[in-house]
């Protein structure tokens, strides 16, 4: 399937199935933390970037074998999925195909705009980021197309909260000397204050990014800024289902098998075993846990290798 993924193992949504409305990177940010790797194409500009008839065939499919065990359809994938300009279509009919509440994984950057708010008001959850709330921060970690600026996205999301009736979780994912500071907290729980999601998700990073330097937060700073930033805000843990529903053995080996013979990038091994590559990501990071695999930079792109047994 070609814009469907997983189950994948979430740490936020449980096992989602994952929906890819844009190609591979196309987005408004290019964020320092990203795990699918630099922007390639950034933009503001929304129009259907992949075809909405195809889209819901894959659905439609993958659907057939995992309705009934899956807790989300995810609406996220390669890019900001909002930039699709028939996201609200595609909300409306996988809710006709299924019970299966649906998520939207979005960077808050067009929330903005009416238009986008509208068409996501039928979806369950909408789970938004906000990494920054001051200017200088908001450009140095999520380096947006240069007309975004952080109060409309503020702004944004206050307006969805006033219009919009389902859950909202929010997300600010934290890299160490970056946006961790005393004052951005002190600001973004403002930005909380103003906002009022259901929920704030405290993260930080978990998996090589675009940028090598950003780096995770100690548990214990984790703590210090949950504390700080307010009630209903929370750290999000490891996953913790049956991981072997979506990270096969046999997939795993394959993994192995193929970088046994040399390096490879995420999206190289996404190719050749025909998988999305946000799964290959999840599989890779499950090996590394093993230490069975363990990664490496090159001319800024990220290789995994096998881990070389001692004699």
């Amino acid at each position: 399937m070609k814009y469907t993924y997983g189950p994948v193992p979430s740490r936020r949504l449980g096992r989602s199935l994952g929906v890819d409305l844009v190609p591979k990177k196309i987005c408004t940010y290019d964020c320092i933390y990203c795990q699918i790797g630099r922007t390639t194409h950034q933009t503001i500009e929304r129009k259907e970037y992949s075809p909405v008839r195809f889209i819901l065939r894959d659905v439609k499919e993958t659907l057939k074998e995992w309705h009934d065990k899956v807790d989300y359809v995810a609406i996220s994938g390669s890019g900001e999925p909002t930039l699709n300009n028939a996201i609200g279509e595609v909300i409306d009919e996988i809710k006709k195909m299924t019970s299966v509440p649906v998520a939207v994984i979005t960077n808050s950057s067009l929330m903005h705009l009416e238009e986008v708010r509208k068409a996501l008001i039928k979806a369950d959850l909408i789970m938004p980021s906000l990494d920054a709330a001051t200017p200088s921060v908001f450009r140095t970690v999520n380096r947006p197309y240069p007309s975004l600026e952080v109060t409309q996205i503020i702004d944004g999301l206050t307006a969805l909260r006033g219009e919009y009736k389902g859950k909202i979780w929010l997300e600010i994912l934290l890299c160490r000397g970056v946006n961790d500071g005393n004052e951005e907290i002190d600001a973004l729980r403002e930005a909380i204050r103003i906002i009022r999601p259901d929920k704030v998700h405290l993260n930080t990073v978990v998996r090589p990014g675009a940028e090598n330097y950003a780096a995770a937060l100690s548990q214990e700073r984790m703590e210090q800024i949950r504390a700080a930033l307010g009630k209903n805000v929370e750290i999000i843990a490891e996953f913790a289902g049956h991981e072997d529903l979506i990270s096969s053995a046999d997939i795993e080996e394959k993994i192995i098998r193929t970088v046994q013979r040399r390096p490879e990038t995420p999206d190289g091994l996404a190719k050749a075993l025909g998988l999305h590559e946000l799964e290959v990501v999840k599989v890779l990071d499950k090996l590394a846990k093993k230490g069975r695999v363990k990664y490496r930079v090159f001319n800024q792109r990220l290789y995994y290798e096998v881990v070389q047994k001692e004699k």
